[in-house]
C-alpha cells in the first residue's frame, strides 16, 4: 500500500493543530456517537444512530432490550478509557486489553468480561477457526511483543490494520472481540495523531469478508485499502471543520 496522500492529509491536519475548543468538541462529540452507533450495529444492535445518540445523553429508549442500551453505554466507557490510555501515552498490553473488553462486556457478561475464554469456538460465516482456547494466553503475548517490536517499522495504518485483524484471529474472548479489535485499531491510531476511523455498518459485508481472507490466507491487502479508506475519511472531516 502506498500511503502519501494519507500522510499528506495527515500533515495538513498537523498544522491546523490546535483545533479550536468547540470544533474540536462538535469532533469528538460526533465521533462518540458515529463509532459508537456503527461498531454496535455491525454486531447486531438495532438502536438507530439518532436512538445511539439519545441513549448516550441517558434517555431510555422504548421496545429495546437493556441489553443494547448496556452496549451504547459501554462503549462510551471504553472509548473514554481509550482516550485516556492514548493521552498518557499507555503502550500496547494485555493489561489494557483486557480492561478495554471488560468495559465493553460489563453488567452485560460479568463472568466473561476481560477474561480469556476456557472453551473453543467456531465463528459463524468465517472459514477460519480461532486457535485451541489453552493457546490463546501465549498467542496474545506474542501479538503484544510483535505490535509493540517490530511493527513499529510499518505504517501506523498498517500496524492498526494487523493489530485489529491478528487479535480477532485468536478471537481471545468469549463475546465482544469485534468492538474490542475496532477500541485497538483507534488505539494505535489515535497514538500517532490521527482522528478515530469508523467501519460503517453498510461495509459489514467487504469488513468481515477482508478479514477472512486475510486469517485464511495471509494477505491483507484488501482490509489494509478497506481501513485506509476509513482512515481518509476521517481526516476529511477533521480537515473540512479545521478550516
Amino acid at each position: 500500500m502506498k500511503f502519501e496522500l494519507i500522510n499528506r492529509k495527515k500533515h495538513m491536519l498537523d498544522q491546523s493543530r490546535p483545533l479550536p475548543k468547540y470544533t474540536l468538541k462538535s469532533l469528538r462529540e460526533n465521533m462518540l456517537v458515529e463509532w459508537t452507533y456503527n461498531s454496535n450495529a455491525i454486531e447486531g444492535n438495532t438502536l438507530t444512530i439518532s436512538e445511539t445518540k439519545v441513549v448516550l445523553e441517558g434517555i431510555t429508549i422504548g421496545g429495546k432490550s437493556i441489553r443494547e442500551h448496556l452496549e451504547v453505554i459501554n462503549h462510551k466507557d471504553a472509548i473514554l478509557f481509550l482516550e485516556g490510555l492514548v493521552q498518557n501515552n499507555e503502550p500496547l498490553t494485555e493489561w489494557n486489553t483486557k480492561n478495554l473488553h471488560r468495559l465493553v462486556l460489563k453488567n452485560i457478561d460479568d463472568e466473561n468480561a476481560g477474561r480469556y475464554r476456557s472453551e473453543n469456538v467456531i465463528v459463524s460465516g468465517a472459514k477460519h477457526r480461532p486457535p485451541e482456547h489453552y493457546l490463546i494466553k501465549e498467542q496474545m503475548e506474542q501479538l503484544m511483543k510483535d505490535c509493540n517490536g517490530h511493527w513499529q517499522k510499518l505504517h501506523p495504518i498498517e500496524r492498526a490494520t494487523l493489530l485489529h485483524g491478528e487479535f480477532v484471529k485468536i478471537h481471545p474472548f468469549v463475546d465482544g472481540n469485534g468492538r474490542t479489535a475496532r477500541l485497538l485499531l483507534n488505539f494505535e491510531l489515535m497514538k500517532k495523531g490521527y482522528p478515530p476511523v469508523i467501519i460503517k455498518k453498510e461495509m459489514r459485508p467487504q469488513y468481515y469478508d477482508a478479514l477472512d481472507l486475510a486469517h485464511t490466507t495471509g494477505n491483507y491487502g484488501d482490509f489494509t485499502k478497506l481501513v485506509t479508506e476509513c482512515v481518509e475519511s476521517s481526516l476529511d472531516l477533521w480537515l473540512s471543520v479545521a478550516g
